[in-house]
């Protein structure tokens, strides 16, 4: 046995900033060699960020993506990190295809990089490509069919055998981890981009330790953290031993070095094989390719820093992982799009309240501007409550009164025959609204947030070019009941730090209303939100038919209801901002159902 100190570097990467994420992987590892590191693992298209979309389609970004990394193994040499084996993904293409349809044009692959010595010394690609949920990469890549492995000289003179694969190649049987076992390396190196969503730490786990006894191999699974559009990365890197005895864990939604020391079987003595066609149990041959790194100058059991840091970060609760999603996602979005500030609408209520929240806690409350924009039916405490926030949170604050913008508005429209009250009427002022801010974001450069949350969305209830204006919806992918639950939690938290709740008790217990009609509540129209957020978890995010709600539990009547809701208001939510995704199905990426669409579910006895 022989011991290796290894790296895995979970870092924020920006798409299309190549020279920035460039810059990152060199910070970064030189922070891991300072460790004693003898390799650092990056991310999947660290160099790139992810995912890069059309952007792999786009002939002059993939040679960028390439000149950049042969200057970057370069520079890792000049700046005497060349004796750190460096494995990163970045963006390939293969040369030897000829264009025909079907085919992702220039054929682009989503591809990992061994830097050592100052050249990039072996590549390869996704082998697996996913085609599920938020992923699309039939139409960008094609898929790699090798598995490098390099032999890594130790500090205490011996050497290692190590493999790369990326990604989904863990996530899919056959393929990579197959193949890993089949070359006897000692450990497999996973660069990852795996996005957050609720629960899914528990998976990953449970994946990572049973493909590491199948590959019979430590195995080291790096993966990214940052937003980028809907997606969140949350990081969570986890490295096991062969067993699958787990040996360190990255922290969830923060930038971390995970080091630890690994003990491994050292290589066997004499040459290393020639390449190696293997049967890969998928139905495909992956050939595995063998290189050796010459020693630089390992440094010597002795000299090696001791390293004293925790490689086991603890784990959040629920309500802390998703808080931390949304918060990640919107200061991304802000951050990476160049904005210097948030502006939202203040009303008082749970779903702005918290918007607001998770925008201070993002940004600072010095780059959120909130606007309170009360119409005649708004209630005393809605002023008050939002006001209270206010002061809690220290955000900007402007009151705008919308009575007699909504009566121009109204007077200039009735010739027209337009109602005084009812829909048309309660619209009218959500879009008064939505007019403020877009004004007010033109005129400081602020980006609007949407307060709409999952439940309103699914169901309809938003106003197109009113509440639904903006640039990023931070709880668009959140039920009510779960706005609920994450405000409780926001607010017990600043409590345990002796803190000020940031959210009024009020705001949190008050029934819900849209204040748009004299005594309005959201009960009016729909059933409560813990009836209706279960009926719309198993509709939108199971994919249930009636049929099967029905035999759920679920009242028939309300079924029909709901489904109706639902699939009616799929235009609206075409014309919705993006928001971060933190369920398995999410309304956006993961959803994609026609507009116009006739088919109807039915809670009757099918047709026989």
């Amino acid at each position: 046995m022989t011991k290796l100190r290894i790296a895995l570097a979970q870092v924020d990467a920006t798409v299309g900033d190549l020279d920035g994420n460039a810059e990152l992987i060199v910070a970064w590892t030189r922070r891991a060699a300072e460790r004693g590191a003898r390799v650092v693992v990056f991310p999947e298209m660290m160099l790139t960020g992810y995912p890069v979309e059309d952007l792999a389609l786009r002939a002059s970004f993939v040679e960028a993506s390439i000149a950049t990394l042969h200057a970057m193994a370069a520079r890792l040499q000049a700046e005497g990190l060349g004796g750190i084996a460096v494995v990163t993904g970045y963006l390939d293409r293969r040369t030897d295809l000829a264009a025909r349809t079907g085919l992702p044009a220039g054929a682009p692959q989503d591809a990992a990089a061994l830097i050592y010595g100052g050249r990039v010394v072996i590549t390869s690609a996704k082998h697996h490509l996913p085609n599920y949920g938020v992923f699309d990469e039939f139409r960008y890549f094609v898929p790699g069919d090798t598995l490098p492995v390099f032999r890594v000289p130790t500090a205490d003179g011996e050497s290692v055998d190590v493999a790369i694969a990326i990604c989904e190649d863990l996530w899919q049987d056959g393929g990579p981890v197959a193949v890993c076992a089949r070359a006897g390396a000692s450990l497999l190196l996973v660069p990852n981009a795996s996005p957050y969503e609720r629960g899914k730490d528990d998976v990953r786990l449970d994946l990572v330790v049973r493909r590491a006894r199948e590959a019979r191999a430590a195995l080291a699974y790096a993966n990214m953290i940052g937003g980028q559009d809907e997606l969140v990365f949350d990081g969570d890197s986890i490295l096991v031993a062969a067993d699958g005895t787990l040996v360190a864990r990255g922290p969830q939604f923060e930038e971390a070095l995970i080091v630890a020391d690994l003990d491994l079987p050292a290589a066997p003595p004499g040459e290393v094989p020639g390449d190696q066609p293997v049967d890969a149990e998928d139905g495909t041959v992956i050939t595995i390719k063998r290189v050796t790194l010459p020693d630089a100058d390992a440094a010597a059991p002795a000299d090696r820093p001791e390293d004293t840091e925790d490689p086991l970060w603890p784990r959040l609760s629920d309500p802390a992982e998703v808080y931390a999603a949304l918060v990640t996602g919107v200061r991304d979005y802000v951050n990476k799009n160049g904005f210097r500030s948030a502006i939202l609408a203040l009303s008082g209520g749970i779903d702005s309240a918290l918007t607001a929240t998770i925008a201070v806690d993002a940004i600072g409350a010095d780059n959120v501007h909130v606007v309170l924009m009360p119409s005649r039916y708004s209630s005393g405490h809605s002023v008050s409550d939002a006001e209270d926030l206010v002061k809690r949170q220290g955000v900007h604050s402007a009151m705008i009164p919308i009575a007699s913008i909504v009566d121009a508005f109204a007077a200039e429209l009735t010739p027209t025959g337009f109602p005084e009250t009812g829909l048309p009427a309660e619209n009218l002022q959500a879009r008064v609204r939505g007019v403020v801010l877009m004004g007010l974001s033109n005129a400081g450069g602020h980006l609007v947030l949407t307060t709409g949350n999952k439940s309103e969305l699914a169901a309809g209830y938003s106003t197109l070019y009113g509440d639904s204006a903006g640039g990023f919806a931070p709880i668009k992918d959140v039920f009510k009941t779960m706005v609920w639950e994450l405000a409780r939690w926001r607010n017990a938290e600043a409590a345990r730090q002796g803190m000020t709740p940031p959210i009024p008790e009020n705001s949190v217990t008050k029934p819900p209303s849209a204040e748009l009609a004299p005594g309005q509540l959201d009960t009016d129209a729909l059933p409560p939100y813990e009836v209706l957020d279960a009926l719309l978890d198993d509709y939108v995010e199971k994919d249930m038919g009636s049929a099967e709600l029905v035999a759920a539990g679920h009242d028939p009547a309300l079924v029909e209801r709901v489904i109706r809701l639902v699939d009616t208001a799929e235009y609206k939510r075409r014309q919705y901002p993006p928001g971060p995704k933190i369920s398995q199905k999410n309304f956006g990426r993961d959803r994609r159902l026609p507009i116009t669409n006739r088919w109807r579910e039915h809670c009757g006895p099918a047709i026989a």
